[in-house]
Parts: structure tokens; C-alpha cells; sequence
């Protein structure tokens, strides 16, 4: 069945940033005087979402804050990257123009927020592209659970099984398949151990948007 809409992740995904959300963690905790386990991210209760990441943070470390200043304290950390020097993945940005100017539909899926999405994309001069968003910090549950992409597939008023999705992560493929949809894993060097454990889950797995390019194609309705 040919398809009518992608839905990108986008940290890791679409942008290159899972570097710099590494060292929040460590600024964060450390601040704290916590030490960052190596089992950090390893039992996340209701999946990965920028409100449930916050609340887990709180829980397991005692946290004062509560979980919107812990949200509002990340953003801070990043928003000027986000604002000035995030890059997107080499030919992301033609990808997305070309997916424009076809006429399909064009999602975003991620458990970020949707402030630091907004920035992000607007840097990089592809915001406006997106038909439907739908972030980490909407009340939803966070990924592998699905809410994220059928949330998203329903802003864009198309079936889960009329959708691709586009993730660099276990998580974020997990979520994907549970949603019914298609999809296609992509390479970023910071989930490459989870990258066998993807491969089992995915349509397709690229190392790149060259690769990308040319699996999305055979898949959607020209």
C-alpha cells in the first residue's frame, strides 16, 4: 500500500543534538551533586516525553523542583543552541523541501518540546513544512508508546497504516511500529547500540538521507 504522509522525530533524527542533551544531563545532575548512573535512561515508567523525563528525573534523584521548572531549567540550558547553531542532518532539509513541493504530508513527532522544535526548524528554515506537531511536553505518553504518532497521524488526518515514520532510536521505532505504521530506522551515532535491536523492528534501516531518499520513494504514492 502506497503512503501519504511522513512523520519525522526530530532530535537525532532530523537534527544533530543528542550530544549536547548528554551534557545537559551530566551539567544537571552534577549541579545537584549527583552522579550520573550508567542506567540513567534504562527504566523510564511511562516512556520518553520531555513531562515524564522531568518527572522521572524528580522522583528517582529527590528533586525540589517541581516538574515544570525541571522542564523550563533544560530548556534554558539548550535554547540558544537551539536558536543559533543546531544543525540538521546532511540533505534533511532537501528531503523535507522535496516531500513540500510533492504534496505529501509532513509531520513531527518528538518528545521534545515544542518551543525548542519551533527554534530548532525556524534556524533551519523548514518550521513552516510541518502540517502537524506533536511534542513531549503535550500530556500524552511518551515514546515507545504509540500516543506520540497517532496523535500526530490524526493532526494530519491520515490513517496510522498511511504513515511512514522516521526515527534514530529503539524507543522511537518501538513507538512507531505500535502505532501501525511504517518504519524506517536512520543512523545516529549516539543509539548505535541499540542499532541491531532496531533493525528487527524496522521496514528499513539508512545510514543516511541519500539512503532515505531512495527507500521513501518506493513506498509513497507518486
Amino acid at each position: 500500500m502506497m503512503k501519504k504522509a511522513i512523520i519525522f522525530d526530530l532530535d537525532g533524527t532530523l537534527i544533530d543534538s543528542m550530544q549536547l542533551w548528554r551534557n545537559v544531563d551530566q551539567e544537571f545532575l552534577v549541579s545537584r551533586g549527583v552522579a550520573v548512573p550508567a542506567d540513567l535512561f534504562d527504566h523510564l515508567p511511562h516512556g520518553n516525553s520531555f513531562i515524564h523525563t522531568a518527572q522521572y528525573f524528580k522522583d528517582r534523584f529527590s528533586l525540589l523542583e517541581s516538574v515544570e521548572e525541571i522542564m523550563q531549567i533544560w530548556t534554558d540550558m539548550v535554547s540558544k543552541h537551539y536558536s543559533t547553531d543546531i544543525a540538521l542532518k546532511p540533505g534533511a532539509q532537501e528531503l523535507i523541501l522535496k516531500l513540500h513541493q510533492t504534496g505529501y504530508r509532513i509531520g513531527l513527532g518528538t518528545s521534545n518540546s515544542y518551543e525548542l522544535a519551533e527554534k530548532a526548524l525556524s534556524l533551519n528554515g523548514i518550521w513552516t513544512y510541518f502540517q502537524a506537531v506533536t511534542t513531549g511536553d503535550m500530556h500524552l505518553m511518551g515514546k515507545p508508546y504509540p500516543d506520540i504518532y497517532l496523535h500526530c497521524a490524526k493532526q494530519l488526518e491520515v490513517l496510522p497504516e498511511d504513515c511512514i515514520v522516521v526515527e534514530d532510536t529503539l524507543a522511537g521505532v518501538q513507538a512507531g511500529s505500535a502505532a501501525g505504521m511504517t518504519v524506517i530506522g536512520i543512523y545516529d551515532a549516539d543509539s548505535e547500540d541499540q542499532h541491531d535491536r532496531m533493525k528487527a523492528v524496522v521496514h528499513a534501516f539508512c545510514r543516511d538521507y541519500a539512503e532515505l531518499d531512495g527507500i521513501l520513494w518506493q513506498l509513497l504514492d507518486r
